[in-house]
C-alpha cells in the first residue's frame, strides 16, 4: 500500500488519538460498575471505526497496528502486544466483512467488531496458556461486548454526523 504524505500524516495523526484513548480509559474505574475482569470500554476502537469508513480497511489495519504495537511499547508490556494483535486483527478483519453489508448501521459492524476482538483475545489465552479453560470466559465477554460495540458505534455515529456538517472532504 503506497500512502501519500496527507494519508500518512492522518493515520499518524489518528494512531495519536487512538493511543491517547485508550490511555484515558484507564481513568474510568468500569470495574465498580462491572465487577468483570478485563472488561474495557475500548475508547481506542472509536478511531478504528471511523478510519474503517472514512480511510477503508487498509489504512484503518495500518492505523490498529500502530496502535496495538506503540500502546504495548509505551505500557512496557511487550507480552500484551500478542493479545492485542490477534483481539484487534480479529476485530478489523470482522468489522471488514460487516461493514460491505450494506444494511447493517455502524452500530452492527461496531458491535461484531467487539465480539471479535474478546475472541482474539480468547484464542491469544488459550494459546498461551496451553488450555481450554479461558472459553468458559467468553460468554461474559460477548455479553459486555454488545454494550462496549453499541457504545463505540454510537461515538463513531455521532462523529461521522458532526463531520458531515463541515463540509470536509475525505469520507468515502
Amino acid at each position: 500500500m503506497r500512502l501519500t504524505t496527507r494519508q500518512l500524516s492522518l493515520c499518524a495523526l489518528l494512531t495519536a488519538m487512538a493511543l491517547g484513548l485508550g490511555y484515558l480509559e484507564n481513568f474510568f474505574p468500569l470495574s465498580l460498575a462491572v465487577p468483570v475482569p478485563g472488561v474495557k470500554l475500548g475508547l481506542a476502537n472509536i478511531v478504528t471505526v471511523f478510519a474503517l469508513y472514512a480511510l477503508g480497511p487498509g489504512q484503518a489495519l495500518l492505523i490498529l497496528l500502530s496502535r496495538c504495537f506503540l500502546g504495548s511499547v509505551f505500557a512496557g508490556n511487550l507480552n500484551a502486544l500478542f493479545f492485542s494483535l490477534l483481539g484487534g486483527i480479529s476485530s478489523m478483519l470482522v468489522m471488514a466483512a460487516l461493514s460491505r453489508l450494506r444494511k447493517l448501521s455502524v452500530y452492527g459492524v461496531s458491535v461484531g467488531g467487539a465480539a471479535a476482538h474478546n475472541c482474539g483475545q480468547i484464542a491469544a489465552a488459550v494459546l498461551t496458556l496451553g488450555s481450554a479453560a479461558p472459553v468458559y470466559y467468553l460468554p461474559v465477554l460477548l455479553g459486555v461486548s454488545l454494550f462496549t460495540g453499541a457504545l463505540t458505534g454510537l461515538v463513531a455515529a455521532c462523529l461521522f454526523r458532526a463531520l458531515s456538517k463541515t463540509g470536509l472532504p475525505g469520507l468515502r
